[in-house]
């Protein structure tokens, strides 16, 4: 299954902060040793034209050259860097590899990304591009090159805060289908109509969170046909997460991911994830969900394979 990544470039933050940077490289040292299985290639970065297809050229340049106001760049929570922007460009890259290997093997994942909060003219809550918005365009856009049909994709936002940045970009696009299950008083507090919200109570369990999500999908089947599924894997719901509010249990968590592929493998579209947020009281339960989330993904992308022989 292959897997990309953009952990090489690490950004230094002010002692203290409450991104948990290390967990993307503790997550690939965990995946090579772990799970052999896992193909890690390095994220190329997306292309000034590519982030273009969701965010206006003004904001774009801002980022990379650092003319950005430093309102807006406290808003996203890291400080502006060289790095911080190389940084944001590959995450969206990773998106994009992982969703062309979607479609060649059926699975495929970015081991960061899932930066839903940022919109077209502004970044927030540690997402500076939106790496989903971006990838979903260009799929379609290169699907356009040789269909009259287009490419549909359904946005799955899982990540325990709303995806606010997504469905503002997809507003009225009857070919994205933006899904969100979240918090419902949790960041963003101001958030932007979905396709689908669900709002969950604080405290919300394995119980009440699988049946929400088990009727999300159904409405989502019965409202849209997907060719191509983003699926944001936010391990936050966890009941060990500092930001989730959320009672999932690692159990609760797996039984997620599992009916996700699930879903999307009964009806053979192939399906790209990222990382999305973990804000673990202990770093180590938040990389422990996310190689949980690659094991079973692995068991999907070789229920793929076998279709092929």
């Amino acid at each position: 299954m292959q897997v990309f990544y953009a952990t090489q470039f690490v950004l230094s933050l002010p002692p203290g902060h409450r991104f948990p940077m290390a967990k993307y490289q503790l997550l690939r040292d965990r995946l090579a040793v772990e799970l052999p299985a896992v193909q890690l290639g390095q994220a190329l970065p997306a292309s000034d034209g590519e982030l273009a297809l969701a965010h206006s050229p003004s904001y774009i340049r801002s980022i990379m050259d650092g003319s950005i106001d430093p309102k807006l760049m406290r808003e996203i929570g890291f400080p502006w860097s060289p790095a911080m922007a190389e940084r944001a460009r590959r995450s969206v890259g990773a998106t994009i590899s992982a969703c062309r290997a979607a479609f060649r093997e059926g699975v495929a994942a970015n081991i960061a990304g899932g930066t839903h909060h940022a919109s077209r003219d502004k970044g927030g809550g540690f997402c500076v591009f939106n790496d989903a918005a971006v990838a979903a365009r260009l799929m379609q856009a290169e699907r356009a090159r040789t269909s009259r049909q287009p490419l549909r994709v359904a946005i799955v936002d899982l990540d325990v805060h709303q995806g606010n940045g997504s469905a503002s970009i997809f507003r009225g696009d009857p070919t994205v289908f933006t899904l969100s299950l979240h918090g419902q008083k949790n960041f963003p507090f101001r958030k932007e109509a979905s396709d689908l919200d669900v709002d969950l109570p604080d405290g919300c369990g394995d119980t009440d969170y699988l049946q929400a999500l088990e009727g999300a999908l159904g409405e989502l089947e019965r409202r849209f046909e997907p060719g191509l599924v983003i699926y944001l894997a936010g391990s936050d719901p966890h009941e060990g997460d500092r930001l989730g509010r959320l009672k999932l249990t690692w159990d609760g968590l797996e039984a997620r991911d599992r009916r996700v592929f699930d879903w999307a493998f009964e009806r053979r579209i192939p399906l790209a994830f990222a990382m999305a947020g973990g804000y673990g009281t202990r770093i180590e339960d938040t990389v422990q969900a996310q190689v949980n989330t690659f094991g079973v993904a692995l068991q999907y992308w070789r229920r793929w394979r076998a279709l092929s022989k």
